[in-house]
C-alpha cells in the first residue's frame, strides 16, 4: 500500500507543472509595446500566483498573419485600429472583448549626432536627406500613418526613391540610431528609448489618431485568463506604467 501512495504522489507532483502550465497564455503585440509590456508581465503574474505570460512582438500585421495560420495565441494587441478591424472581419478575435488601452504620436525623427536639420515636411525632399526609414505600410501600422501625413502633405510619391522599408516601427528606430538614414518615422515612445541616439525633429500632423486595441483571440484555450490580462491593461497598476513610457490614455 505504502509503494502505491509513493506512486500516487509522484504522479500528483508531476501532474502539477502541468497544471501550472495550463495557465499560460501567449499575448501576441505590436512592436512598439514591447518594453512596457515586459515590465507588464511580471506585475500581471504577481496578481494571479499560478499565471504566466509569454510575449510575442511584431509588427501587428505580422502578428494578425500568424494567429490567420493558427498560431497559438490567446490575447491579440495592435498598434492601430485598421488592423484589428481586419481581425474582426476575419472572426480571429472577439469583437466583444475589443477595448483601446492606449495612445501615442507619431514623431519624425533624426540621429542625435550629424543630423540634417530638417524642421519641415518639405525638408524632407532636400539634397540632405537621402534615406527615409518608414514601416512598410502592408503590415506596419507606423507605416500606414507615416503615408497619411506624407500624403496629406503631397509628397508620398515625390520621396518614395527615397524610402528604406522596415519590418517594425522598431527596425525604423534601429535605422536612425546607427545613422544608416536621415530620417524616420516611429512613435514619440520609441524615439524616447533612444536617447542620445536620435532626436525628435517635429510631430507631423494629419494622420490617425494613433491608439491601441486588445481584444481576446477567438481560438484562444485559455480565454479567462486572457480577459484578466486585458482587464489588468486598464488599472491604475498599468496605467502608471504606460505613463512612464510616454503613452497617452486612449
Amino acid at each position: 500500500m505504502s509503494s502505491m501512495i509513493r506512486f500516487l504522489c509522484l504522479v500528483l507532483a508531476l501532474a502539477l507543472p502541468l497544471g501550472a502550465a495550463a495557465q499560460q497564455i501567449t499575448v501576441s503585440a505590436a512592436a512598439s509595446l514591447t518594453d512596457a509590456f515586459k515590465e507588464l508581465g511580471p506585475r500581471f503574474e504577481a496578481a494571479r500566483p499560478g499565471a504566466k505570460v509569454r510575449f510575442n512582438f511584431a509588427a501587428s500585421g505580422v502578428l494578425l498573419q500568424q494567429i490567420g495560420q493558427g498560431a497559438p495565441v490567446d490575447v491579440f494587441a495592435s498598434a492601430d485600429q485598421e488592423t484589428m478591424d481586419r481581425a474582426v472581419a476575419q472572426k480571429l478575435v472577439d469583437a466583444d472583448t475589443r477595448q483601446n488601452f492606449a495612445g501615442n504620436s507619431l514623431v519624425l525623427i533624426e540621429p542625435f549626432k550629424d543630423a540634417a536639420g530638417v524642421k519641415s515636411l518639405q525638408d524632407l525632399a532636400g539634397t540632405g536627406v537621402r534615406k527615409i526609414a518608414i514601416g512598410k505600410t502592408a503590415t506596419v501600422p507606423v507605416g500606414r500613418y507615416t503615408r497619411q501625413v506624407l500624403e496629406g502633405a503631397g509628397l508620398w510619391s515625390a520621396l518614395e526613391p527615397k524610402y528604406v522599408q522596415a519590418d517594425s516601427v522598431r527596425q525604423v528606430l534601429d535605422y536612425v540610431a546607427r545613422g544608416e538614414v536621415e530620417a524616420g518615422f516611429v512613435y514619440r515612445t520609441d524615439a524616447a528609448l533612444m536617447d542620445g541616439k536620435v532626436k525628435i525633429a517635429f510631430v507631423p500632423t494629419g494622420h490617425m489618431p494613433v491608439t491601441y486595441p486588445v481584444a481576446l483571440v477567438a481560438d484562444s484555450r485559455q480565454k479567462a485568463l486572457g480577459a484578466d490580462f486585458i482587464a489588468f491593461l486598464s488599472s491604475d497598476a498599468a496605467r502608471e506604467v504606460f505613463a512612464r513610457f510616454g503613452f497617452a490614455k486612449p
